[in-house]
């Protein structure tokens, strides 16, 4: 029997207003509310309301064989709130099937578990409450920002009780193994079952030492990952009319998933949930593939759709894999560059996770949640100068008129974040 693993990350940054050095001081309001609840609105018509209709339809018609699973950011769950409450409550009634599961990650789709550990702890912890409070479900999955993953994020991830973390399959962690069967975490050091505690901007207390070195041994922790072949063929490629499998039909695409049957354990489809519908627009025929792409892949009836933590309690790892270096699903390289790549991005990062201790220490909820919100990864991902094989990619992505522009902006609201801080000291 293989399981076919459908995942969609959901995600909408809070948007920056363009925030000249004469507003530092003078406009402590860094978002742009107008655009992001304008660019809120495309997106839920052209793909939330649409597409979780037609998967409430499907797992209905399926009568629950069909099984799919989001992770959903609380940068997006908040404008919901805000602008969007049908979104939400379309996503709720999803949740109210049975078939879906939620995953938890960073509250706010950030890069803390590279600076902060305490900052990473309180962010998942917050993400575990939203998703508990909106759709009931205690997470079982974890996945980083952008399926960061290493060795010391599995750690990590399973000294807060969770079973399963998903990962990019990358040809490093593989090398000539394959995708589409569960592996456990390498590296992992025994005695770190401690659940997921803290609160927010405060240590939790745990006893967990960031610096000591990870062991040898295999954590319990399973990971899944991502048949990055078989998603970029419908992220990416299914309306590229120069691509030699064009057009792509759900009839072509269950062929290509039977064709793996009696060698694969799992085939772990993930991608952006904004493919249908805004990535690849409806006009491509992305809908009615979806559609039919259950039922095709059903109709092999050894081929059942699975959750993540559905597969991680039933299936036994095969292997390890050992990650010492961290690796993501972004651009051809699939590291960290597309984030902390040049010099820019370094700065701006460093100098926000700099001002941690001096934020927190003002006690003010407002100076705190305003540092959260720039710790979305977006903020450092318009930063990249990347502009080679996926140059398109980061352009099509950034609203500024260049990279230099994204920085500079970021860096005039630190700044002014920063003068806040003292100020708020003083009194």
């Amino acid at each position: 029997m293989t399981a076919i693993c459908l995942y969609f990350q959901v995600h909408q940054p809070c948007r920056l207003k363009r925030y000249t050095a004469f507003d530092i001081g003078r406009d402590h309001d860094y978002e742009d509310g107008e655009e992001n609840r304008r660019l809120l609105d495309k997106v839920a018509e052209r793909c939330y309301l649409p597409a979780n209709a037609l998967l409430s339809n499907l797992i209905c018609k399926h009568e629950g064989r069909f099984r799919v699973a989001f992770s959903i950011s609380g940068a997006l769950l908040d404008q919901l709130k805000a602008y969007r409450p049908d979104v939400l409550e379309s996503f709720q009634g999803l949740g109210e099937t049975g078939c879906v599961e939620f995953l938890n990650e960073t509250y706010y789709h950030s890069l803390s578990f590279l600076f902060s550990r305490d900052e990473f702890r309180a962010q998942v912890s917050r993400h575990q409450r939203k998703i508990k409070e909106l759709f009931g479900q205690d997470g079982k999955t974890f996945r980083f920002t952008e399926l960061i993953y290493s060795n010391d994020l599995a750690r990590e991830a399973e000294s807060l009780g969770y079973e399963v973390i998903l990962a990019e399959g990358v040809e490093s962690l593989l090398g000539d193994r394959s995708p589409n069967r569960v592996y456990r975490a390498s590296g992992i050091e025994s005695g770190f079952g401690d659940s997921a505690g803290g609160q927010d901007g405060v240590g939790d207390g745990c006893g967990y030492d960031a610096k000591k070195e990870a062991g040898t041994g295999d954590g319990r922790i399973k990971v899944l990952l991502r048949n990055y072949r078989l998603s970029d063929d419908i992220s990416f490629r299914f309306s590229n009319r120069d691509w030699r499998e064009y057009p792509l039909t759900a009839e072509k695409y269950a062929h290509w998933i039977h064709s793996e049957n009696g060698a694969a354990t799992v085939i772990n489809l993930f991608m952006d949930y904004e493919t249908f519908g805004e990535h690849q627009w409806a006009e491509t025929g992305i809908f009615p593939f979806l559609e039919e792409l259950p039922g095709e892949i059903l109709k092999h009836r050894d081929f059942v759709f699975a959750t993540p933590a559905e597969i991680a309690g039933t299936v036994e790892p095969v292997a390890s894999i050992d990650a010492p270096e961290l690796s993501s699903w972004a651009d051809t390289e699939r590291d960290l560059t597309a984030w902390l790549g040049n010099a820019m991005q370094q700065d701006a990062a460093g100098t926000l996770y700099g001002l941690e201790a001096d934020v927190k220490a003002c006690n003010n909820s407002d100076l705190l949640d305003s540092w959260r919100k720039l710790q979305t990864s977006d903020h450092f991902y318009y930063m990249c100068t990347k502009w080679f094989a996926d140059g398109d990619v980061h352009k099509y992505f950034n609203p500024y008129p260049s990279p230099y522009d994204a920085y500079i902006n970021y860096m005039n609201i630190l700044d002014d974040l920063s003068k806040q801080m003292k100020k708020e000291k003083r009194l």
